[in-house]
């Protein structure tokens, strides 16, 4: 039997100059000794070079660090001490032996888990490997758009997205199908037995920060000609009839959803097991499967299947929606934020990060970035800026978490829902707001999330990428919450009630202090 190299590294053994030795001391023993097993070969080179076998581990202070480029600058208190998190979390990051260089985007917010996770926000690039836990679990989370003529109301588009699109948690009772459905990919060992998965959740957007925004975008001949000048003289002549006019617009903003999920879950595992089989101490967060491996490349497929699956989820829920509104599509573009792309040997890995490099016709990438449901969907040309790996933003970002968020509203360990309805209110004036589960959701509103101002002076000032349009907002929708048993906001008398309880109970604190001064030291 004869070995290889890739047996080897798939074994265990760094690929550095003292593999051909090994491998060549591999040939001599089997030769000499008669040995055929595998394995019994692999432990005597194990006790004859241990220092070659499992050897890599995160770098050390003795080691050359990683570039970690930041294209987000803070202000305020709330913003230093989110950057400070995030660049904590990136900087474990980088320490990881196979990653190669890293960025900040100016949405970029922490996560919990190790000091190891990917930031949202985050970019990494590792060499021949893929790291599961930088693309996270809601793999493919992407954009996607679909400009039309001829709307209704916008009460009425709402009824016809609600019939068109889910959210919330599960799968749909009634299955919508795709041709996607029937690739023959349910042998790839990360796909296998996820048929009913792939089923279930098409034309289903989950929960949490995804959306259905119904918009409208001015065509202007500014446009048309800044698409004919970036190489898009295809969309340009698409909407030429539509000069001087304006357009309707669908976004949707979703990924994977529970297919992905599962994936991702079989991805770590493995990445575990590969990782404990060159390294040590490798965080979970930082382990890597090797894309040349055999393992490498069925996740890398099932990525690729997740891609295209993630695209017809957002189709079905267009087609859904035009069809229910009798019109068509003028043109559609989308674009990943959750994702690993290849460039040549280098995997580059975006956590909530837009693609914004040239396309391979040398063309300045089209994305979508939103930044909150009050205000307009960015339509961008990539800047290509190679300092910050070529990416932007994948949207405002936040500066707390949505429990930090919460905590604002809190009186006495309970939440004041009559505030809450008052600050939703202000922060969404002027467009319609439809929660599918029934309940609103705070922390999905604009209050969440960073300023969309600075956001949009961010990518100015670091050139991540030009503005040709602004969608702006007429309606959306979004997952919400179930209302609570018996929930209902507080009325104004029992406002002035408990802020009379509690000021009552200041006042007492003090008296009880004053009367108890000599007590102190």
């Amino acid at each position: 039997m004869k070995l290889n190299r890739l047996d080897f590294i798939e074994a265990g053994w760094a690929n550095d100059h003292r593999l051909d030795l090994i491998m060549n001391r591999a040939s001599l023993i089997m030769q000499e000794k008669g040995i055929s097993d595998v394995k019994y070969v692999m432990k005597l080179l194990r006790r004859e070079f241990p220092d070659a076998y499992a050897s890599l581990s995160m770098r050390g202070a003795g080691d050359a660090p990683v570039v970690l480029s930041e294209a987000i600058v803070a202000d305020t208190e709330s913003e230093h001490k989110n950057l400070q998190k995030v660049r904590s979390q990136m900087q474990e990051l980088m320490r990881c032996p196979v990653v190669v260089r890293g960025s900040l985007m100016p949405d970029a917010c922490p996560v919990g888990g190790g000091a190891a996770s990917m930031p949202v926000g985050g970019v990494v690039v590792a060499e021949n490997a893929i790291i599961p836990a930088a693309h996270s679990s809601d793999i493919c989370c992407s954009m996607f758009v679909s400009f039309y003529r001829q709307g209704q109301d916008i009460d009425s588009e709402l009824n016809v997205l609600e019939q068109a699109t889910r959210f919330g948690p599960g799968v749909r009772s009634e299955p919508v199908f795709h041709e996607v459905l029937d690739e023959p990919v349910w042998s790839n060992p990360f796909l296998r037995g996820l048929e009913a998965k792939a089923l279930g959740h098409m034309a289903d957007q989950g929960d949490g920060n995804h959306f259905a925004y119904l918009g409208c975008m001015e065509v202007t001949q500014t446009l048309l000609s800044r698409l004919n000048e970036a190489g898009y003289a295809e969309m340009a002549t698409a909407l030429l009839e539509d000069v001087g006019s304006s357009l309707n617009v669908l976004v949707t903003h979703h990924g994977s959803r529970g297919l992905g999920s599962v994936v991702y879950g079989r991805g770590l595992e493995a990445a575990v097991k590969m990782t404990a089989r060159y390294a040590r101490g490798i965080p979970e967060e930082a382990a890597w499967i090797y894309a040349d491996s055999s393992q490498g490349q069925d996740y890398w497929q099932a990525l690729q299947y997740l891609s295209r699956w993630t695209r017809a989820n957002h189709a079905s829920i267009h087609q859904r929606f035009l069809d229910g509104l009798g019109q068509a599509s003028l043109w559609q573009l989308g674009n990943q934020h959750n994702f690993v792309w290849q460039r040549g040997r280098e995997y580059v890995h975006g956590k909530g990060a837009t693609p914004a490099w040239k396309d391979d016709s040398g063309r300045p990438r089209l994305g979508l970035i939103p930044l909150n449901m009050a205000e307009p969907v960015l339509l961008v040309l990539g800047g290509d800026q190679q300092e910050f790996n070529s990416f932007a933003p994948h949207g405002a970002g936040r500066n707390l978490s949505r429990r930090g968020i919460l905590k604002q509203y809190k009186r006495r360990g309970q939440l004041d829902l009559k505030a809450m309805d008052d600050e939703m209110k202000r922060t969404t004036q002027g467009i319609k707001v439809r929660w599918y589960q029934g309940q609103a959701d705070i922390t999905e509103t604009p209050v969440g999330y960073k300023p969309a101002a600075k956001v949009m002076e961010q990518i100015e000032t670091f050139a991540l990428a030009s503005v040709l349009a602004k969608i702006e907002p007429r309606g959306c929708m979004m997952a919400g919450r179930k209302p609570a048993p018996g929930e209902k906001p507080l009325s104004p008398k029992q406002i002035r009630q408990r802020q009379h309880r509690a000021e009552r109970r200041r006042n007492n604190q003090r008296n009880w202090m004053d009367d108890h001064q000599e007590d102190q030291w």
